[in-house]
């Protein structure tokens, strides 16, 4: 079994910065994909960034240049660097990893862009 626990989420201002964190326990072995996925209300889940196994990114157009996902397998997390946030990055903040056939997912943090 796979438990992903999410931090960094929080208020900032437009043009703020915020980093996320996801950190994976439990017993598996390698993890294959790790990304991030945000939802905003009313609206469906969407990916915001990947990263493969051997460090291969893939962003949203949206996110592109203010975005940096990052991955640590030694301790089996997974990070997400959002710089000059915009209103519209207001969402709930999801990481999932692919273990196996497996996606798990956090539970999600709430990130709001607001002046």
């Amino acid at each position: 079994q796979v438990q992903l626990v999410e931090s960094g989420g929080g208020l900032v201002q437009p043009g703020g910065s915020l980093r996320l964190s996801c950190t994976a326990s439990g017993s598996f072995l390698n993890i294959i994909t790790m990304a991030w996925h945000r939802q905003a209300p009313g609206e469906q889940r969407e990916l915001v960034a990947l990263i493969t196994r051997n460090g291969n990114t893939n962003y949203r157009d949206s996110v592109k240049g203010r975005f940096t996902i990052s991955r640590d397998d030694a301790k089996k997390a997974v990070y997400l660097q959002m710089n000059n946030l915009r209103p519209e990055d207001t969402a709930v903040y999801y990481c999932r990893m692919a273990v196996g056939p497996i996606n798990a997912w956090g539970q999600g943090t709430q990130v709001t862009v607001s002046s």
